[in-house]
């Protein structure tokens, strides 16, 4: 192995080794990629390299072949929170070559593991400390048995001794897209990176134990789509089988570079060294490194700040790099030294980041101007709070315990002080923290979101009693649950006819769900189906369904939707599904009730779209 190999170079074999086997490289799509018709795909960002070849993979023929490769743009934020560890990014490359119902499991298995080894065309990566994972099988689908096959010849070919072999269930190795269509078992490549193991076989408990650890890292994965999936049961194989090879860039480059984190990797580090300040924690470091890295991408495909949707995404970058900097600040001259660094690490395989420099400066360069002036008028506040702070001089072991006070800390500011900063300016709990600490003051972080959480209690057990817009009986499980789904046919209306779209009006019994929309002709089959899969397809990802309660201003800064001709107080309640309000798929302004999870609400169904009125048109649906 040469660990000296260049992110450059990986990507460029990995390229050449697959297009050498007959694979058309395909440039990256768009980090927001629109189907022929243009229209938007339902998610906001591409956040797999599958993702721009879902309809090939389903079965539609592809223009360009069967055999395809390419290092597509992905970004991704449900992580967020975790970036600043070793391993988590934002945006990411995935490297995939594709099978569209050519080659299959021999070849794919094959060729991953020839390119993981060899050290002519492929990464040269030690064969002895390769260890591999295959679905163990379940009531849907038989083990994989193939597959191990398979893998069991090459390691006795190429003499690689001990038990390398580990079958896994379906939560590891299995993909689907939902309750319908292609679906299949996986297997996935591990390295060792510790070199503990000298090349030796493992048990599997020991394997089990190296993963949680990180002592292996999975370094690709081949999924085969075999199966066809209906209602959430197999019901038979697929006439042409697929292939989907995924392998991440950044955490490959990391393997082949020797380090344990990819912010040393050659895709970082000339970012991670602008940064000389000692007072800057490395967590801050690598939040502003990631998070400007993945602004410039955006910000290069055509997203712009804003207080909806993908430009909220990337508002929330910047201002969270912004906040993460020593002096809560970035000008245009750092900000414009970054986008440098930045765009010359990805000269070669993205000459249009270099192209659009000087967009992307003046882009994030307005936000930072816009962010200094909002940050300024929280920090007034909390300057106002100081004085209020008060001495835990008395306080107990317990207390300090639990407010993760250190005996030389002075004051703790009260949890009410700080939870107003968060709800009524914009203050995360984390910058209040940080700007605290700096003035010898303390908050106790458990107690604050002690607060939001019974914050968004409150306003959830209310939520029946205020709500009538519509619904047969609040108090009906099934009711709740269509009145549930009309949030995510709502956006899923957006996505698919466009911004155009506004809600009419709406009736919820037990039975189905009525909704009245604005929009100036009749639905072509092909745009139901694409509701219908859309609405589906966040069901079968579990989301959850949260609340929150917000001043009417704050409320209207997150780009929830509002409704017809509604009156709203000064207490806005946001019914929002997804992770975190700033990337949940839907958001409105809404007083409920509704479930908990998407996963409670069944497959969704249009039984019959109409038209109401002039200009308005109705949707008639039913969950199964």
């Amino acid at each position: 192995m040469n660990p000296k190999m260049s992110s450059a170079e990986i990507r460029s074999k990995f390229l050449a080794f697959f297009e050498k086997r007959g694979h058309l490289i395909l440039p990256s799509a768009s980090l927001i990629t629109p189907d022929e018709k243009g229209v938007t795909n339902a998610t906001l960002f591409n956040t797999a390299g599958m993702q721009p070849l879902v309809p090939y993979l389903l079965g539609k023929p592809h223009p360009q072949g069967t055999r395809l490769v390419d290092s597509q743009k992905c970004l991704r934020t449900v992580d967020i929170d975790d970036i600043g560890d070793k391993t988590h990014a934002t945006f990411f490359e995935m490297l995939g070559n594709w099978s569209l119902g050519d080659y299959f499991k021999k070849d794919a298995i094959e060729w991953s593991y020839e390119f993981l080894t060899d050290k002519k065309e492929g990464l040269g990566l030690n064969p002895s400390q390769l260890y591999v994972t295959v679905f163990e099988g379940d009531a849907n689908a038989p083990k994989d048995d193939e597959a191990a096959d398979i893998w069991r010849e090459i390691f006795k070919k190429n003499s690689i001794e001990g038990n390398r072999i580990f079958y896994m269930p379906a939560s590891m190795n299995w993909w689907e897209a939902g309750e319908n269509g292609p679906c299949g078992p996986d297997t996935e490549m591990y390295y060792d990176v510790s070199n503990k193991f000298g090349g030796k076989g493992l048990t599997h408990d020991e394997f089990l134990q190296a993963d949680s650890v990180r002592d292996v890292v999975e370094v690709w994965n081949d999924v085969f789509m075999q199966y066809e999936k209906k209602d959430g049961k197999i019901i038979g194989t697929l006439p042409k089988p697929s292939v989907d090879t995924g392998a991440g860039l950044e955490r490959l480059t990391m393997t082949l570079q020797g380090v344990d984190n990819i912010y040393d990797t050659d895709l970082f580090k000339p970012v991670m060294d602008l940064m000389k300040n000692p007072d800057q924690t490395i967590r801050n470091k690598r939040i502003i490194a990631d998070h400007l890295r993945a602004s410039t991408f955006l910000i290069a495909d055509g997203v712009v700040p804003s207080n909806t949707d993908r430009g909220y995404i990337l508002r929330r970058l910047i201002r969270r790099a912004i906040i993460s900097t020593t002096d809560k600040m970035l000008d245009e001259k750092r900000i414009s030294i970054f986008v440098d660094t930045i765009t010359n690490v990805y000269a070669q395989a993205y000459p249009d980041l270099t192209a659009k420099k000087g967009h992307i400066k003046s882009v994030m360069t307005e936000e930072a101007t816009k962010f200094a002036s909002a940050l300024a008028n929280g920090m007034k506040e909390f300057e106002k709070a100081i004085p209020l702070a008060w001495d835990n001089s008395n306080l107990t072991w317990g207390d300090a315990e639990k407010a993760n006070l250190t005996w030389d800390s002075a004051k703790i500011l009260p949890s009410k002080i700080v939870f107003n900063l968060y709800q009524s300016y914009g203050f995360p709990i984390e910058l209040t923290k940080e700007i605290a600490k700096e003035r010898g003051i303390a908050i106790d972080e458990t107690d604050v979101l002690d607060l939001v959480k019974k914050h968004q209690d409150l306003s959830r057990s209310g939520a029946e009693q205020k709500f009538k817009g519509g619904l047969a009986d609040a108090n009906d499980p099934q009711v709740i649950k269509y009145h549930t789904a009309t949030h995510l046919l709502h956006q899923a209306l957006h996505d698919v006819l466009g911004e155009g779209v506004g809600q009419k009006g709406s009736n919820i019994t037990a039975e189905r769900l009525r909704f009245d929309f604005s929009y100036g002709q009749r639905m072509t089959d092909e745009q139901k189906k694409m509701i219908e899969d859309i609405v589906n397809e966040k069901i079968s990802k579990a989301l959850p369904v949260q609340n929150i309660t917000l001043p009417r201003a704050e409320a209207e800064k997150t780009g929830a939707r509002h409704f017809f001709g509604e009156k709203y107080g000064e207490e806005i309640s946001i019914y929002f599904i997804g992770d975190s309000l700033e990337s949940a798929y839907s958001k409105e302004f809404c007083g409920g009730p509704h479930v908990k999870n998407t996963s409670e609400l069944g497959v969704f169904k249009i039984q019959k779209e109409e038209a109401s009125s002039q200009g308005v048109r109705r949707i008639k649906a039913i969950l199964q």
